[in-house]
């Protein structure tokens, strides 16, 4: 479990919390101390951050407002995440609530900061669950549920559990024997690091199956040799061009650095402009020689 966000002793607050809180239960019997802002104070605080950028009314604000966090977060226990994270991640959603709280709204913050709060948790519980979702329908989220729940107590399901759950959902045994499948799967990386030497590690990764596409000898001389080609036939294009369009493209194309419109301008005594055309029409004719030759 992350360690929980350190609450200090506040002289805003006027509330004594020790800091650093590193324990779940502590931190909950902490933030349960912290008292519940009037609506008028409510009010008066958002005002003062809205308006004048008062840190420490924000800091009340999210203070008073840390104990309905952890009362959201833990409806999502059931899915299996450390309760500390889902508590930071809800509280980072408040966080953001109270930035974009406006008083005007005549609603408490808490109400206004449910949608935040919530999408922090859902966006975490989607970054963290699986990699391969086990639950993708509604049907299947129930079950994944009630699953999951039967198995803190009893293990691996015999068939007469199989049977009992099947018939309290109103499905087929084998799809209750599928999600306890699923909720029993690992996750295994797809190119692990070499160090791991377990028995699922680097020497039976999917990766180690996949051909590289850069392998083939035929393949790499091909590309080599293409290549080579291609710089044989640009070669006899740039000798084709004049010695003007010549030592413009290869000054403004090829070496390092790239000389500019205004100094071939000034050293050829015309236009910027005249160059750019004088440009372009080499351009062309080396396009047209490469593809016929």
């Amino acid at each position: 479990m992350k360690e929980l966000v350190s609450l200090s002793a506040s002289r805003s607050t006027g509330v004594n919390l020790p800091s650093p809180v590193s324990s779940l239960d502590a931190y909950m019997a902490r933030v349960s101390q912290i008292p519940v802002l009037s609506a008028e104070e409510e009010q008066g605080l958002a005002r003062d951050l809205r308006d004048g950028g008062d840190l420490g009314a924000a800091q009340r604000l999210i203070l008073s407002n840390l104990r309905f966090v952890v009362h959201i977060a833990r409806g999502y226990r059931g899915y299996g995440l450390p309760m500390g994270d889902l508590v930071q991640e809800g509280n980072i959603g408040l966080m953001k609530a109270v930035k974009r709280f406006d008083p005007d709204y005549g609603v408490r913050l808490i109400s206004f900061a449910v949608h935040w709060i919530k999408a922090e948790i859902h966006e975490y519980i989607l970054r963290n669950w699986r990699i391969v979702k086990v639950a993708t329908t509604k049907a299947q989220r129930k079950l994944f549920f009630h699953v999951r729940s039967a198995k803190k107590r009893l293990g691996w399901f015999s068939q007469e559990e199989v049977r009992a759950v099947a018939d309290d959902l109103g499905v087929e045994p084998e799809t209750v024997v599928e999600m306890e499948s699923r909720l029993s799967g690992q996750d295994v990386a797809f190119d692990p690091d070499a160090s791991d030497d377990s028995e699922d590690g680097a020497g039976f990764a999917p990766a180690q199956y996949l051909p590289d596409p850069q392998a083939d000898p035929a393949e790499q001389w091909e590309a080599s040799d293409w290549e080579s080609a291609g710089q044989r036939r640009l070669g006899r294009a740039l000798e084709g061009l004049d010695a003007r369009s010549r030592d413009i493209i290869q000054r403004r194309w090829i070496h390092e650095p790239k000389a500019t419109l205004q100094e071939l301008a000034d050293e050829y005594g015309v236009s910027a402009e005249r160059i750019r055309q004088i440009e372009n029409g080499a351009l062309k004719k080396l396009r047209g020689a490469v593809a016929t030759d």
